[in-house]
């Protein structure tokens, strides 16, 4: 009777252990930070000053490994080993984020970079930051935006990542398996310490400047597939570019377009920033090679934010790629590609900078409305990462996320931030109501969020201070046949989503805050 008590008392007591460790895990992790934004600024026009910094995030390669198979997948019982360099006698690993578990970085190819554009018209100061990375979610970014309110004195951080594929992962769902988390927490304090200082460099190297607006929405169309249907692109690509006013040298320029950074796809194991590198460098430094020249650049410092990259928007390694200085079609997934898709981007921005159409502001005030919204947790496989805390995201009530959004005004320049991945109908219309859906209702996300907002330059900032997957239109979610458009499977959004309600919540919570500006 004694061991049957004993042994009774030891499950309770691990039950209850079970019990704490989950509520640790779920809790929030932030619960005094709720933000209700709403900065007008009615006084006088400001004079707008600029600044721009980077700091390399890039990794520490200690061990390499042997991939005897060429799948990719660091697997020690198929006869994968890895290298001791450092003489350890274990495995340090760089898990790399994207496509599947168990991808460990062989070396790099291209920096990483925390990049940074701060703007501030007197009265109020927005720090954009890109991070290379394939995403950042909320209670990370939180981290950083509160060291940067305290000691910087930003008004309002942005915290977007580029979703590349090749970067190590900082969400946790790419370790060795579904059950470790990929993150690396030494590398996740020196990502937040080098964001941290880039964005007090902007601060400090902050000049007098006027920007000039261009864009060019429609010439990147081949440059990018929706892999899933309604065929819905936003191709678009906006810059803008901050000139001393006095010298009238570029201090750097902000571009954004949609599109997966995956290019170089998933057997990839060398770290890199994917197309966004030989992007921001064409648009820094001109494209060229050897002793020919398709465009110079104009200088500076560039930061890539992506936009609405849901549905999914990628090039895959069977979409071509025209080499831009001898035509040749370019496929599979190659670093020769990857840099021509670069280039080719950077072709485009550079065209649309110097166009006649182009509009200079000098002055303008900032307008910013931002706001903290929950989503509910549908999502078992990502409720089982939380528990588990291989996603490190805190929940608020009954499994609930809390994330952020934002819309922010600046003369002709519109911006709204998305807490992940946007799918395109929802931006820019498109959203249908096709035979086959799980829910039988009609659009809900309607209008499309582009056509609520005010300036002639209307910028998406997709990842922006969060990270929670796909952002599906209602009426298009499919998970149960009969499958949309007599599809054989369920399409591949729903298994990285929040869940179904994630799409209108965020559009309707924009379509709110937009209407107060």
């Amino acid at each position: 009777m004694k061991l049957i008590k004993y042994l009774l008392l030891a499950f309770i007591f691990l039950i209850v252990l079970l019990a704490v460790r989950v509520k640790y895990n779920l809790r929030d992790r932030h619960p005094d930070f709720d933000v209700d934004i709403y900065l007008n600024n009615t006084g006088q026009i400001g004079s707008i000053s600029v600044g721009f910094a980077k700091m390399p995030i890039t990794p520490e390669i200690t061990d390499t490994w042997n991939d005897l198979n060429g799948n990719a997948r660091y697997e020690p019982d198929k006869g994968d080993f890895y290298n001791d360099v450092n003489g350890n006698n274990k495995f340090d690993p760089i898990w790399i984020g994207g496509f599947h578990n168990s991808r460990p970085a062989q070396g790099v190819n291209d920096d990483l970079w925390a990049r940074v554009m701060v703007i501030d018209d007197g009265e109020t100061k927005i720090a954009i930051v890109s991070i290379d990375a394939v995403g950042f979610i909320y209670d990370d970014a939180v981290d950083i935006r509160k060291e940067v309110k305290k000691n910087i004195g930003c008004d309002y951080t942005i915290i977007s990542s580029t979703h590349v594929h090749q970067a190590p992962d900082l969400i946790g769902i790419w370790g060795p398996s579904y059950f470790k988390s990929g993150v690396d927490k030494k590398y996740m304090q020196y990502v937040k310490k080098q964001t941290i200082a880039a964005i007090a460099t902007a601060v400090k190297s902050l000049t007098p400047a006027k920007l000039r607006i261009g864009q060019d929405l429609k010439g990147a169309i081949p440059f990018v597939v929706d892999s899933r249907d309604p065929q819905e692109l936003d191709p678009g690509i906006r810059i803008i570019q901050a000139v001393d006013r006095n010298s009238e040298e570029t201090l750097g320029s902000l571009i954004s377009w949609s599109n997966h950074p995956e290019t170089l796809w998933s057997k990839n194991l060398l770290i890199s920033s994917d197309f966004p590198h030989y992007f921001r460098a064409s648009i820094e430094n001109g494209v060229f090679n050897n002793d020919t020249t398709l465009a110079e650049g104009i200088g500076g410092i560039s930061v890539f934010i992506n936009g609405a990259v849901g549905g999914l928007m990628t090039t895959n390694p069977s979409h071509p790629i025209a080499d831009p200085f001898n035509g040749t079609m370019l496929d599979g997934a190659t670093f020769e590609k990857t840099q021509a898709q670069g280039q080719q981007l950077g072709l485009l921005a550079l065209k649309a900078i110097r166009s006649k159409d182009v509009v200079e502001i000098s002055n303008s005030k900032i307008a910013l409305r931002a706001k903290t919204i929950t989503i509910p947790l549908d999502n078992k496989n990502f409720l089982l990462g939380f528990i588990l805390g291989v996603i490190d995201h805190g929940t608020v009530g009954w499994l609930n996320v809390k994330t952020e959004i934002a819309s922010i005004q600046i003369g002709p320049i519109s911006i709204i931030t998305i807490p992940g991945e946007i799918y395109p109908e929802i931006i820019n219309g498109g959203v249908v109501s096709p035979l086959g859906q799980d829910y039988n209702i009609d659009p809900v996300e309607i209008p499309p969020l582009r056509s609520m907002m005010k300036g002639d330059y209307k910028f998406v900032f997709g990842l922006a201070n969060d990270e929670i997957g796909y952002i599906i239109p209602k009426s298009e979610w499919d998970e149960v046949p009969p499958y949309l458009y007599n599809h054989h499977k369920s399409p591949y959004g729903e298994i990285n989503s929040l869940g179904p309600e994630a799409g209108p919540i965020i559009h309707m919570s924009l379509s709110k805050i937009l209407e107060d500006q």
